[in-house]
């Protein structure tokens, strides 16, 4: 029962006016057809469209409720919408103007044939379709020229991306063994290829510069967010293979230690809420300080305000001098991890230190200092859990250090130990190059004789006390620590943004042979990262603050299920149904404000004179929906 919107044609006056109507749909053999309930008229006491909306809503609940005899709780929070609500239900029952035979069906089952079939997971699948009508994805592609079909496999991968990462030919087999995702974009199950999740995942690339700059302009809108801090990072994901032919492929500095195998860089821009404003894909051998000049010239097309300059929050790694003077040049504030002067700065005494805690609730002290020869504000920061860990490390390493330097010596009075100057002297190199925090706090002296060393000796010099600080550089004015400090932290974001694409959405390593195929791949991957911050954002605002994979496990247990009974008459019921969601899966979608289910319920009756084919073709309806 819905509510409908009737134009009529008045004779006299010659304009239309809207009236309402109750209705029910039902079907009369292969045809839907409305039945009207009740008139309402032209409901000139709500004025506001939603008001309407949530009228036939609440008759609806009213009713039902009224039928099957339930406690009536819940109550509109606009007493004229409760008001009329109230009334027309009653109009409705006292009337009869529905079958309160219909609100029950029965029929007289043989309890041994129930069985279930076809269960799937559908929980994490439905919650991602529904972020991605959020974010109106579909109209974006309409706008890409994208065929309807198109539209349905982008929506199908994507989803597919988000909740089991994998190869494509993996992909295809989740989708046709475990997921009912097709059941809820409308894609054949059975067209499903790993080609033709190839083929959409290069068209979405080809668009990809569109679709980024729509979705980033939607979440603003989504969210109210205004790009006030723009944080930009870079992360490297290695190849599985020798890419031979690739202009891409390159040996690098890999940041997962596989120096044996070739690198692309993915660099990206993210906004303090962790949406993707910007990303370029660069060869494997950039460095963190040669992209930046990049990001300056797409930075202001790729925020909210265009009238205004974002604050840049970058990372020691691409804080090179240059780069900060190059922001400077073109009026950007930035806030950075101090590459230097942690040697040459002392402590501003007019200022106080600001304790307070972190976000993992440890005691940090900031205390804004001095650096000789640059205007740029300092913070000192000083983690005392960081200070810790670092000491434990350092010792650890001077342990192993002298270890080395012993073992060399013992070399020395061995009837075939290491005794040549040349020897020694390379022995001791690939000890320093194993250990390059700790050699250069050691003194090492050689006696040699006839070139041979008869005595090596050390002594440990004066190491600063540094562990646990670093600085924090801005141009901003403000003397404020604490707003330096928030601002900072927001560069942590972009590291949960690179480890969510890295771990959840299986971003590394590529398995991909072909430059376009590996962009594509790594697009597909941050396309799913939309859709998972759109869910974690609104999530983390509730107080819920699941990393994805946890979240994609707790929504699995929600599941799709046909259930086969034999009935009187020899007719068979097939029911295909979504399951009743866990309270914490529930939980999670009324966070949300999404629906629990894509539809109540989808029912075959078999009688005994329909054929086995028909019984077939009925059965794949549920699957294609």
């Amino acid at each position: 029962m819905y509510l409908k919107v009737v134009f009529k044609r008045y004779d006299k006056s010659g304009h239309r006016v809207m009236e309402y109507r109750m209705v029910e749909s039902y079907r009369s053999g292969d045809t839907i057809k409305q039945h009207n309930i009740l008139h309402l008229g032209n409901l000139a006491e709500l004025p506001d469209a939603e008001q309407k909306k949530e009228l036939g809503k609440r008759i609806d609940e009213i009713v039902k409720q009224r039928l099957s005899s339930q406690l009536n709780f819940m109550q509109s929070s606009d007493e004229k919408i409760e008001h009329l609500a109230q009334k027309f239900a009653q109009e409705i029952i006292e009337k009869k103007r529905i079958d309160t035979n219909v609100s029950h069906n029965y029929e007289l089952v043989n309890t041994d044939t129930i069985s279930n079939h076809d269960v799937v997971e559908i929980g994490a699948e439905w919650m991602c379709h529904q972020a991605l009508n959020q974010l109106h994805l579909d109209e974006i592609l309409q706008d890409c020229e994208f065929s309807e079909d198109e539209r349905r496999l982008a929506y199908t991968h994507i989803i597919s991306r988000a909740v089991h990462p994998a190869s494509e030919l993996a992909t295809c087999q989740w989708i046709k063994q475990n997921s009912g995702v097709c059941e809820l974009t409308h894609y054949p199950v059975d067209k499903i290829t790993k080609d033709k999740l190839y083929g959409i995942s290069h068209k979405l690339y080809e668009h990809k510069s569109k679709i980024e700059s729509r979705l980033s302009t939607k979440t603003n809108e989504l969210f109210d967010l205004d790009d006030k801090i723009m944080i930009y990072d870079l992360t490297n994901s290695y190849y599985e293979g020798q890419m031979a032919k690739s202009t891409m492929a390159r040996y690098g500095r890999s940041k997962e230690k596989r120096s044996d195998a070739k690198l692309v860089v993915l660099a990206m821009v993210v906004n303090e809420q962790g949406f993707i404003k910007y990303s370029q894909i660069y060869e494997g051998n950039t460095s963190d300080t040669q992209t930046l000049k990049d990001l300056v010239a797409q930075l202001s097309t790729h925020t909210s305000g265009q009238d205004r300059k974002p604050i840049v929050a970058i990372d020691a790694g691409i804080a090179s001098e240059t780069n900060l003077q190059m922001l400077k040049f073109h009026g950007y504030d930035y806030l950075c991890v101090s590459r230097s002067a942690m040697t040459r700065y002392s402590v501003d005494d007019s200022k106080s230190p600001v304790s307070l805690k972190d976000n993992k609730n440890q005691q940090i002290s900031l205390q804004q200092v001095l650096v000789r020869g640059c205007t740029d504000t300092y913070v000192e920061v000083h983690s005392y859990s960081k200070e810790n860990k670092e000491r434990s490390m350092n010792e650890q390493f001077r342990q192993r250090f002298e270890a080395g330097l012993k073992q060399i010596q013992s070399s020395l009075t061995k009837p075939r130990g290491v005794k040549t100057v040349s020897k020694v002297y390379e022995r001791l190199g690939r000890l320093k190059q194993k250990y390059p925090s700790i050699n250069r706090y050691y003194q090492i002296e050689l006696s040699e004789e006839e070139g041979k060393v008869q005595s090596i000796t050390w002594k440990v010099l004066n190491m600063p006390a540094i562990e646990g600080k670093y600085l924090l550089r801005t141009t901003l004015n403000t003397t404020e620590e604490k707003i330096q400090w928030k601002i900072y932290n927001t560069i942590r974001e972009i590291e949960s943004t690179f480890r969510t694409l890295k771990t959840d959405l299986d971003l590394r390593p590529i398995y991909h042979k072909s430059d376009k195929a590996s962009q594509a791949h790594l697009h597909l991957g941050i396309l799913a990262y939309w859709v998972v911050n759109t869910i974690r954002y609104q999530l983390k605002k509730k107080g819920i603050h699941k990393q994805w994979k946890h979240l994609v496990q707790l929504m699995n247990t929600h599941k799709i299920v046909t259930t086969r009974l034999e009935c009187a008459e020899d007719k068979v019921i097939h029911i295909r149904k979504f399951s009743v969601p866990t309270k914490e899966v529930k939980n999670i979608y009324e966070s949300l404000k999404f629906k629990t289910k894509a539809f109540n319920q989808k029912k075959v009756v078999v009688t005994p004179n329909v054929t086995k084919e028909n019984v077939n073709s009925e059965n794949q309806k549920f699957s294609s929906a």
